[in-house]
């Protein structure tokens, strides 16, 4: 094992930076469609509950408590359905294509918008709300999904890890770094062991034979 590793590290690499930026490209994971649908599904459905609490509370009528869940239905419902979809349509779609990139995310945002512009019961509006949020949603996502850069802030452990997947270090640093012995020898090894066994017990080590011919 310790003599495959050192060949490792002493066979040279073709298309040093190509294989680099081939590791850096992150192994799709599928995702669980039904599951991350249900859990987007129940945050909006929280946030339509929250709308139509708060609208309720401002309502000039004197209304029931009840009213939240019979007059803020529409509300709750859209909420709830908008992101559900979201995640439905761009998690299919990023599972057939595998690939996690800005068109699923547009693709699941325009299914997003389409849904929060039914209640205007307007073709135009649906699929102008639907092209807004797509539009949004591929853009953050081609963005890093961050507001403030263009860049995913990368992490340090993993392109620590990358590097080391994709450079082969000389078989010097490598010795030097780990130490001689334990299954690793380098040429020269056995002179350099006798050397410092002489240096602290004093006396000399000959090689010789580990058989029973040897030993006699």
């Amino acid at each position: 094992m310790a003599k495959q590793l050192l060949l490792s590290f002493q066979t040279p690499i073709n298309g040093r930076d190509s294989q680099f930026h081939n590791a850096m490209a992150k192994p799709y994971v599928p995702h669980d469609v039904l599951d991350e649908t249900a859990k987007t599904s129940l945050v909006g459905l929280g946030s339509g509950f929250f709308i139509a609490a708060i609208q309720n509370a401002l309502s000039k009528r004197n209304v029931g408590a009840m009213s939240v869940f019979t007059r803020g239905a529409p509300i709750i419902g859209i909420c709830a359905a908008g992101p559900g979809a979201y995640a439905f349509f761009s998690r299919t779609m990023m599972n057939l294509r595998e690939k996690d990139d800005a068109w699923a995310a547009a693709f699941g945002g325009f299914m997003c918008g389409s849904v929060l512009g039914l209640p205007f019961r307007r073709t135009p509006i649906v699929l102008a709300l639907g092209a807004f949020v797509g539009t949004a949603q591929g853009l953050f996502h081609v963005s890093g999904g961050r507001l403030d850069s263009l860049y995913k802030e990368e992490d340090e452990f993993e392109r620590n890890e990358t590097i080391r997947r994709t450079t082969r270090l000389p078989v010097e640093q490598t010795v030097a770094e780990l130490g001689e012995g334990r299954g690793i020898r380098p040429p020269g090894y056995e002179e350099r062991r006798r050397e410092r066994i002489k240096e602290k017990y004093g006396f000399e080590v000959n090689p010789v034979s580990a058989t029973a011919e040897g030993s006699q």
